[in-house]
Order: C-alpha cells, then sequence, then structure tokens
C-alpha cells in the first residue's frame, strides 16, 4: 500500500485553524465521553506510524483533530485519498468561498449534520457569512455566479450527475470551459463521500452543531 508523504500536503489550502471557542467545545465533549459512533474513530496509539504522521500534521495545522479524520483513518488509503483529492481541489478554479458554498448545500441534501456543521465553521473561516451559510443550504446565493454554481451542485446530487441538458447549457454560460464543470462535480462528489462516512459511522459532531432542521 502506498501512502503519502505528509510534507507534500498542503494543509491550509484544506482546513484552516479554529477559534479557541471550538477547541473547548470540543474538549468538552471528549471529557464528558459523549461517545455515540457508530464507527469508532482510531485510537491513535494503535495506528501504523504512516497513519500517525499524516493525523500528526492534521492536528498541528488545526490545534485540534476532528473526528473526521480519526474516523476516516480507519482505513488509511480512504484517508490518504480523501487528503489527496481535497488537496488538488484547493489548487483549482473554484474559490474556498465556492467550495464551501458546495460543501454545505451538499451536505443538507444529504442530510448530514457532521459535514454541514463542519461547512458552516469552514465556511466562516473564509469569509462567508451567516446569509450566505443559511442560503447555500437551500441552495441559493445572492451572488449570480456562486447561485449558478451551487444550484447545478443540488442537481448533480438529485439527479444522480444525470442533469438536463439544459441544466449543463445553463452552467456552462458561468464557466471559464467544461474543465471547471467537472471541477464542480468533483467537490460534489468528495463532499458526497464524506457525507456518507460520516452517515454511515455516526461521526459524533465536534463543531458547533448546525441542526438539519434549522435550514430556511
Amino acid at each position: 500500500m502506498i501512502l503519502i508523504n505528509t510534507t507534500s500536503i498542503n494543509m491550509s489550502a484544506i482546513i484552516r485553524p479554529y477559534p479557541q471557542r471550538y477547541k473547548l467545545i470540543f474538549k468538552l465533549k471528549q471529557i464528558k465521553g459523549m461517545i455515540m459512533s457508530r464507527i469508532l474513530p482510531v485510537e491513535l496509539n494503535k495506528t501504523d506510524p504512516t497513519t500517525t504522521k499524516t493525523l500528526d500534521a492534521v492536528k498541528a495545522k488545526l490545534g485540534i483533530l476532528p473526528d473526521i479524520f480519526t474516523t476516516f483513518a480507519q482505513s488509511p488509503v480512504s484517508l490518504n485519498g480523501y487528503l489527496e483529492l481535497s488537496g488538488a481541489l484547493a489548487g483549482g478554479s473554484l474559490t474556498e468561498q465556492q467550495r464551501e458554498l458546495i460543501s454545505i448545500t451538499v451536505a443538507q441534501e444529504n442530510s448530514c449534520e457532521y459535514c454541514l456543521s463542519a461547512h458552516a465553521a469552514i465556511g466562516k473561516g473564509v469569509g462567508l457569512g451567516d446569509v450566505e451559510i443559511e442560503n447555500a443550504r437551500i441552495g441559493k446565493s445572492k451572488n449570480p455566479i456562486d447561485s449558478a454554481i451551487i444550484e447545478f451542485s443540488l442537481k448533480v446530487v438529485r439527479s444522480k450527475g444525470g442533469v438536463s441538458d439544459g441544466n449543463l447549457e445553463a452552467i456552462r454560460k458561468v464557466c471559464k470551459d467544461d474543465g471547471m464543470i467537472i471541477e464542480i462535480v468533483t467537490n460534489v462528489v468528495l463532499n458526497i463521500l464524506t457525507n456518507y462516512v460520516n452517515r454511515l459511522a455516526g461521526t459524533e459532531v465536534d463543531f458547533p452543531v448546525f441542526k438539519l432542521s434549522t435550514a430556511a
């Protein structure tokens, strides 16, 4: 099995350090032992050295180690694939804000409270406001380009990729080329991956919680 070299991952392009209050919430949940996951995160003292190095790199960047990473680490190849694809997409045509808008839209549609909460927090970290986050939850944006991107993303999820010719032509009007459309779909698929893993595992939410039921 070929594992990634953690020094090649641009972690700052994937995730940003969280405010101190998020770390305190995370620590409190650890102390209380609020564990309800169906697939538990790995025990750090039982992981192989390469996986430990990868997880240490994440923790060094964040100051905490969210359960999404230690849950993915049950399958080191899956953790590596997730980080590699995340890092690659961070260097694409979409802005940080656009990627987070897609993530919020897809998480809401797939009923993944973990991912919704995580990307709402990360979205605020890259400059999204409360209104932008709430609009993304219903697949909308006041910015016409962002709106087209997240509306298309929602159609991709709902149609399982089988969007209409009209949907495709509509997104072509705001994308510089077809490569950007593929990039949008790849971002959607990455988020479907994390949504499904977290829902399957019942990953404990270690971010300020955004309740799915509160969408406008």
